[in-house]
């Protein structure tokens, strides 16, 4: 059997959730199928690698990708014709698929985020997919969602048959694992001036409930009077309108803002945290949860969207909205160090539940339903 699999989302340097699910899925897949043949195809030249191995191709087609009108031609006028010339059983995507073509397709969705987008600079993406998502999913043969909220949405909104639907969780990049003392120490003296710190990392943008973030600490400086940190750590740059915030903030000397880090600093920055805070209300897998479970920190989110049903009581849980709530739990985790050290330990063992090798099974399993 022959797999396709979309590569064009896949970022250059910095592989997000979605790019480093693809990559660890499919390379432990054709490691373990060494008689199936898998083609990566993709409109540019990446940064990394696949398998350089005899069942493993990688393909670059043109032209690069840019604008939706430019991913609707590549999609249907470049890769069916490579799909066909490699005589591909089945085309694995990412939220988009193929409209013109015979060939079965398993389609891979992380959320829905695009259905609440208003403007900014991907309004014309999200206008893409409001537009032909439900196209994509009556085409596919298979999808494989995140979680079990999106699943119940894609029914609900799209009609999607139950029996199409199969749950991949995602799992975090193997580098993310606990520091030893003096490794942490380091960390902390290269970012946070020696000090503890509070740490999230994402999207540096007031979509993502930053704005409630930064009231939260600054409650939580107001009462603990600690030379706690707070560290934002971006994979990309920070918006502009969060950046005009950030710098009327009263305690911006406590906060560190990083921007466009690597996956090494990222993993780092993680292990020697004192916690991760994430406030956003996003209701997608939440792979910022898992990297810190796994690495031996306890994490602090919002009780909506899928992280209750990521973390189970491995986490503690805030109302989004109220950036009290979000403080309380900030102090809570400082002040009561055994439970601190309870959900550390609760962490790294609800982190086993998302295994590379427990991802790969379901996916393998979702690629083959798209062929039956």
């Amino acid at each position: 059997m022959t797999i396709a699999v979309n590569a064009c989302f896949l970022p250059g340097s910095f592989p997000d959730s979605g790019g480093h699910f693809i990559i660890t899925g499919f390379t432990s897949l054709a490691a373990q199928f060494t008689q199936h043949q898998f083609i990566f195809i993709s409109d540019k030249a990446l940064a990394f690698t696949f398998p350089s191995s005899k069942n493993c191709t990688s393909i670059v087609v043109g032209p690069e990708v840019k604008t939706p009108l430019g991913l609707r031609y590549w999609l249907n006028y470049k890769v069916p014709a490579v799909l066909l010339q490699h005589k591909a059983d089945v085309f694995v995507t990412t939220a988009v698929g193929i409209l013109r073509t015979k060939i079965p397709q398993c389609l891979l969705m992380n959320d829905l985020a695009f259905l609440q987008a208003q403007n900014g600079p991907k309004k014309n993406w999200n206008r893409f997919l409001k537009n032909n998502t439900g196209k994509f999913l009556q085409k596919a043969g298979s999808v494989a969602v995140s979680t079990g909220i999106l699943k119940q949405q894609l029914i609900s909104r799209y009609a999607v048959k139950d029996e199409a639907i199969v749950l991949v969780y995602k799992n975090a990049h193997p580098l993310f694992e606990p520091l030893e003392w003096q490794q942490k120490e380091a960390v902390k003296e290269q970012f946070a001036a020696g000090k503890e710190y509070f740490l999230y990392s994402g999207n540096i943008s007031t979509s993502q409930n930053l704005i409630n973030l930064l009231k939260a600490f600054s409650f939580f400086k107001k009462r603990q009077k600690s030379n706690m940190q707070l560290i934002l750590a971006g994979t990309g740059n920070c918006e502009e309108a969060f950046s005009k915030s950030l710098s009327l903030y009263k305690y911006k000397t406590d906060i560190q803002l990083l921007e466009q880090i690597t996956m090494e600093t990222l993993t780092a920055l993680t292990a020697a945290a004192y916690a991760v805070v994430d406030p956003g209300m996003d209701e997608c897998f939440s792979t910022g949860a898992v990297e810190a479970m796994q690495a031996g920190i306890p994490f602090i989110g919002s009780n909506t969207g899928s992280l209750l049903e990521i973390c189970g009581e491995a986490a503690m849980y805030f109302n989004p909205t109220d950036f009290n709530d979000i403080a309380d739990k900030m102090m809570l985790v400082f002040k009561d160090e055994d439970k601190r050290n309870e959900l550390i330990a609760k962490g790294m063992e609800q982190a086993k539940t998302f295994s590379r090798q427990h991802s790969a099974t379901h996916l393998w399993q979702a690629v083959l339903h798209a062929i039956k």
